[in-house]
């Protein structure tokens, strides 16, 4: 090889290397610092959701028997639930349960049942019973009927009884052994079912019918012995 192309060779490797550190300082690396911030860092994140257990109210009431609970509204429990940022939201509201307990009369009797119609000698000509309704006003077996709608309990037969002992309004349920229990209203009274009870304490319930010869040919056995079952006492 000559003089000539050894040099030409050095030459071309000088300039490659200057090429190559040339590129190699023009490359600049930045380093970029990302900061993030973390509001919750310090903060509980473990929340839990707080049931409040409702509550139990009694109310004692002479409208029912002595002794008989019922209960009037139904309990829920409450439920808040906490937030991260400290306050709470009530989800659901604690609703107490209302327990009605009896201080009223006997819840049960056994005595003497029969039937009348509003034809009955003594009765009124208007059939009208002698308790006021609920809302003050009076009702007529001969234009009314012989049921009551009671709001409580609905649909129910019209009683005569000893007001005394079963003031107006009072609910019974009527159970002779041989027809299906039925639910009944004292709305009436008479001078024999008063004496029975002030005289020996002797229950006896008149059942009204449409008339009289409906009372003599009923379906419904009265006779001693019947039992008398008290859901609520007077209106």
């Amino acid at each position: 090889m000559n003089i000539y192309l050894l040099q030409l060779l050095g030459k071309w490797i000088s300039m490659l290397m200057i090429v190559s550190l040339s590129l190699f300082h023009n490359i600049v690396f930045q380093n970029h610092s990302v900061r993030i911030d973390n509001p919750t860092k310090n903060m509980n994140l473990s929340v839990e959701n707080q049931v409040i257990s409702h509550e139990t109210q009694t109310v004692y009431t002479k409208k029912l028997p002595n002794g008989i609970s019922k209960v009037v509204s139904e309990g829920q429990d409450g439920l808040i639930v906490p937030q991260v940022n400290g306050t709470t939201t009530v989800v659901q509201e604690m609703i107490p349960e209302v327990i009605q307990v009896g201080t009223g009369g006997k819840a049960s009797y056994v005595g003497k049942m029969s039937g009348y119609g509003p034809d009955c000698p003594g009765c009124s000509k208007t059939g009208n019973v002698s308790c006021h309704t609920k809302n003050g006003g009076k009702h007529s077996l001969i234009y009314d009927g012989i049921y009551y709608q009671d709001e409580e309990y609905g649909s129910v037969r019209i009683l005569a009884a000893a007001k005394t002992v079963f003031p107006c309004g009072t609910i019974i349920e009527i159970n002779n052994g041989i027809n299906p229990p039925f639910l009944g209203v004292v709305l009436d009274s008479g001078a024999s079912m008063q004496k029975a009870w002030n005289t020996n304490r002797t229950v006896w319930i008149d059942l009204a019918y449409a008339t009289q010869n409906d009372a003599r040919n009923t379906s419904t056995p009265g006779g001693n012995g019947i039992q008398f079952n008290v859901k609520r006492y007077g209106f």
